[in-house]
């Protein structure tokens, strides 16, 4: 009666995995995605593209080894964008290589071009050449992803006046930028061109950044960011930003005009649903362009599901993952568990922040009791190793049943660190497993066992002030 029993919009990790797992469940899929776009804005100018400038940079400007062997080493003196793209665009090929291996090793079909409900179960595929192919499915998956959010007021040229997918495009590293928007894009792209020597100036009309991390571990990276001349201007509008022929100049409501080589807006994202048809298949899509969804990921009408970034919060490509996973088993009838309450979350700044669980400022205004362990890595052998001499990590433990309320880690390593808390919370473990552990010696993990110690310590303290 269809062409396929599941169809997925969008070959990003939301519908890569979709498309996947409804595969290894015997059903006929198809995938549909533009040929210059597999593996959907995660591959081609989100996540890998940003997070392999980031190594790129790490690696190029020595920043890592600077501790030992002083501040002006850096492993090339002019870094260019040729030098920062070569390795992108390098990455971005192989794992297109491998996304689309896994699709033909899973007999998915895949069909290039951009595709448009013309009713609830077809859709109609344009190859870009003026021609449109219907095809039908029994159920259908939209992946679409999001694009940077672009204010009307602001004229984005791709060159001076970018977003930040405009990144990757740049032609040269510029000696100074203002970054508009605090938030784990816009961070994380200030914290690179910092390292590079750029001049970046940050302006956020909240009074802090990333507000949904822990406080002392935001100021630890703004102090560490501030070091690489990074200036912040907090509770601050940008008015207006005005093309100059050599630059730009940033106006702020305040009055205040910043002048820069180049200006990147990171004012969120917005879902790419726009050429979708929504209309013709029952369904429409809030102002930022989201989808809504059960808990099952259905959307209104329920053979249509949505996953990843385009039905919003959390946005991240690891929970797209399991978002299109759980929604093509409920679109074959398969039984799964839901997605685990303890997400991590991972930012990548110079240096990078993770945590799992709760914050110390959730914990107060719930009135939790907790107590704090830390450990630096400046007083671990291997973080005298690496030069890391700022990375910390802090357990919040309760002092009732001793365990792990919440896992926050800054510095080298952290996106992979926070795992072995997130294990132990999500295991019901407590403290006391950490204590008693034996973690190898010289790693960072071996944090784990110094800040279990310290809370410990605090707990014990307390108990024989109490007796």
């Amino acid at each position: 009666m269809y062409d396929f029993d599941i169809l997925v919009l969008g070959s990003g990790p939301g519908g890569q995995r979709a498309a996947i797992a409804a595969a290894k469940l015997g059903r006929r899929v198809a995938v549909v995605d533009k040929r210059t776009m597999m593996g959907g804005v995660c591959i081609n100018t989100g996540t890998i593209p940003s997070k392999t400038l980031r190594e790129a940079v790490m690696y190029l400007t020595g920043l890592n080894q600077r501790e030992l062997y002083g501040q002006s080493y850096r492993v090339k003196d002019e870094i260019t964008v040729a030098d920062l793209g070569m390795r992108t665009q390098h990455v971005i090929g192989r794992e297109v290589d491998v996304i689309r291996s896994q699709l033909a090793r899973n007999r998915i079909t895949v069909l290039n071009g951009s595709g448009r409900f013309l009713d609830p179960h077809s859709v109609g595929i344009a190859d870009g050449g003026g021609q449109e192919r219907k095809v039908t499915a029994e159920k259908i998956v939209i992946a679409t992803g999001t694009r940077p959010a672009r204010p009307a007021t602001v004229e984005f040229d791709d060159h001076t006046i970018i977003d930040s997918d405009g990144i990757i495009r740049m032609e040269q590293v510029p000696a100074t930028m203002v970054v508009v928007g605090a938030g784990v894009i816009g961070i994380e792209y200030a914290s690179m061109f910092a390292a590079l020597g750029t001049k970046v100036t940050v302006v956020e009309r909240r009074e802090r950044m990333l507000e949904f991390c822990d406080l002392e571990i935001v100021e630890s990276l703004k102090y560490h960011l501030r070091d690489q001349a990074v200036t912040f201007r907090f509770g601050e509008t940008v008015q207006a930003v005005e093309k100059r022929p050599r630059g730009t100049i940033t106006v702020l409501e305040s009055g205040k005009r910043i002048p820069a080589d180049t200006v990147m807006y990171s004012a969120g994202r917005h879902g790419m649903t726009d050429a979708l048809g929504l209309e013709a298949a029952g369904l429409t899509a809030d102002g930022r362009g989201r989808i809504a969804v059960d808990g099952r990921y259905r959307t209104a009408v329920p053979h249509i599901y949505a996953v990843g970034d385009v039905i919003g919060f959390p946005s991240l490509a690891a929970t797209s993952m399991e978002q299109g996973r759980l929604a093509a088993h409920d679109a074959c009838g398969e039984s799964v568990h839901e997605i685990h309450e303890l997400q991590p979350i991972g930012i990548y700044t110079i240096p990078e922040i993770s945590f799992v669980g709760r914050t110390e400022d959730e914990l107060t205004a719930g009135k939790v009791p907790f107590e704090v362990g830390v450990s630096r890595y400046r007083e671990l052998a291997r973080g005298q190793i690496i030069g890391d001499s700022y990375g910390m990590l802090k357990l919040l433990v309760s002092p009732e049943d001793r365990s792990l309320l919440g896992v926050h880690v800054f510095g080298t390593g952290a996106t992979e660190l926070v795992h072995i808390g997130q294990t132990v919370m999500g295991c019901g473990g407590t403290v006391d497993y950490l204590v008693d552990a034996v973690f190898n010696y010289p790693t960072l993990a071996e944090s784990y066992k110094v800040a279990a110690l310290d809370a410990m310590n605090k707990m014990r303290q307390i108990a024989l002030l109490s007796e």
